[in-house]
């Protein structure tokens, strides 16, 4: 995405659920206020999980981008 600066990206293509939620989870955790993150997925179940957690963690979902490959990368910013 133009204008979005990401701090921290992780690649978890080839991981089924619950491993890209435990990648973004863990992102979250050591990141700062502020501060961007993502992870590409391929798994299918990661579509619901991932926006699912971040709503509830009340953190805020910028955007679910496609990529290639038929993966999709998740890109958060820590709220708190």
């Amino acid at each position: 995405m133009e204008g979005i600066k990401i701090t921290k990206e992780v690649d978890a293509r080839g991981s089924f659920c619950p491993g890209p939620l435990m990648e973004m989870i863990r992102l979250i955790r050591s990141a700062n206020v502020g501060d961007v993150v993502a992870v590409i997925s391929g798994d299918e179940g990661t579509k619901k999980d991932l926006p699912a957690w971040i709503k509830k963690a009340k953190h805020e979902l910028i955007a679910e981008e496609p990529i290639e490959g038929g993966a999709t990368r998740f890109i958060c910013k820590k709220l708190h």
